[in-house]
């Protein structure tokens, strides 16, 4: 195994593989190595289909060996630390492996720990996350007979922040089918305070929730989950309010106010997506700003210290939604610099944005797209009108294929061939 790199890549998700087929597809002579310790590369936007019963989990992975491109070498190892001033990364079999360049792009790692009770809960009974298990929530939700199903997410950024919202969605849509409707109370309960940031966005979501009949708490900031007594208790988070503000329908969702900010639900279904971080031998390191995010400009995704790391993906500090439409559009940024300073000692001329994009599934065969950059500006690709989609703030079910098929189709084929889309 060699032991230096002209690029090093932390990571074989969409980043680091995205990374390593664009740079080869403009330079086949690129000398590149990747460090993953997985066998599979899987597909997780599907992953809220198949919590919902749409979509098969096998086709939301592949192993590693497919997905590697064809010239990068694959050293199958966990990165467990950063020496920049050596240009170094440590591995925890491979010894050390030198770089010019370094691509950081290991995604994130659960953190359930964060949540008292969750680590004990998770994925057992009628606790699940699309974010661990979609096959087990899909067997909550089908085996659900009625009464409190609360879906909520952590005060941790989150991979996709919208996909705690569209498993609800998705459940509240299977419940109605099958007589439930009457019987169920749906809660969806966010730290956040608006439904969604765009505002065009959230006008559709909010007439979401109101053909569902769901109870969304906003400033709810889960503190306990009792997967045993299948109580979860929430602090309420709203800035400069001293009380937690019950709602008219306390009596019909059965909460009980312990004190000045702490509610407790109890539920027979509890959907939660974990508290995320960025991994521990990141976290630890140089590289992170004072939150433990990697810290790189938001706009050249260039470390803010070190000119030779790039950051892509979730690890990397950006004011904008973690998901694999971000990386599409962060790639060709860090490919364009990583290639001028290689060939000029010069930074390219790309700039990101802050595009990210969160296809909100809102029922089965119906989605909203949002795409929007760092100021939450909804900025929707032209292209869709070529779907006969003329306004994706609107629930339209060609969105619906588009999430199923066409995306998907997208990724294996085009996004991790480092074709630009």
């Amino acid at each position: 195994m060699k032991s230096h790199y002209q690029v090093l890549i932390i990571g074989g998700g969409t980043g680091g593989i995205m990374t390593a087929a664009s740079m080869l597809k403009k330079n086949k002579s690129f000398d590149i190595g990747i460090i993953e310790p997985s066998e599979t590369h899987y597909y997780q936007p599907a992953w809220t289909l198949v919590g919902a019963g749409t979509y098969n989990f096998e086709k939301t992975r592949k192993p590693m060996t497919s997905v590697i491109p064809k010239g990068v070498d694959w050293i199958k190892d966990y990165a467990t630390g950063f020496e920049p001033d050596n240009n170094s990364v440590s591995t925890r079999s491979s010894g050390k492996i030198t770089y010019d360049y370094l691509v950081v792009s290991p995604g994130l790692v659960m953190e359930p720990s964060m949540i008292e009770g969750l680590e004990d809960s998770l994925g057992k009974g009628v606790v699940c996350s699309n974010y661990t298990d979609p096959n087990h929530t899909w067997e909550v939700i089908k085996n659900f007979k009625g009464g409190n199903a609360i879906f909520t997410q952590p005060t941790t950024p989150i991979k996709c922040g919208g996909a705690p919202q569209k498993i609800a969605y998705l459940a509240a849509d299977h419940f109605q089918r099958n007589g439930l409707k009457e019987k169920s109370e749906v809660i969806f309960a966010s730290p956040g305070g608006a439904i969604f940031g765009v505002k065009e966005i959230a006008s559709t979501l909010m007439k979401v929730i109101n053909r569902y009949g769901i109870h969304f708490k906003p400033f709810y900031a889960p503190v306990k989950i009792d997967g045993e007594r299948r109580i979860a208790t929430f602090k309420y988070v709203k800035p400069g309010e001293n009380e937690c503000i019950v709602n008219e329908d306390n009596n019909v969702i059965n909460e009980q106010l312990m004190g000045e900010s702490f509610i407790e639900i109890p539920f027979e279904m509890l959907h939660i997506a974990p508290p995320q971080a960025t991994p521990k031998f990141v976290r630890e390191s140089s590289l992170v700003n004072a939150a433990g995010w990697l810290d790189v400009d938001h706009h050249m995704l260039q470390h803010n210290k070190y000119a030779n790391i790039f950051g892509v993906g979730d690890v990397a500090g950006l004011p904008t939604a973690k998901t694999g439409a971000a990386i599409r559009k962060q790639v060709p940024v860090i490919v364009d610099h990583i290639m001028t300073l290689i060939g000029q000692k010069t930074l390219g001329g790309k700039l990101y944005n802050g595009y990210s994009s969160c296809p909100l599934v809102t029922g089965k065969g119906k989605m909203t797209l949002a795409e929007f950059d760092y100021n939450n500006n909804f900025t929707p690709d032209p292209k869709l009108k070529r779907m006969l989609v003329f306004d994706s703030s609107k629930e339209h079910w060609r969105l619906w294929m588009l999430k199923k098929y066409g995306l998907p189709h997208l990724y294996w084929k085009n996004m991790l061939k480092g074709k630009e889309v």
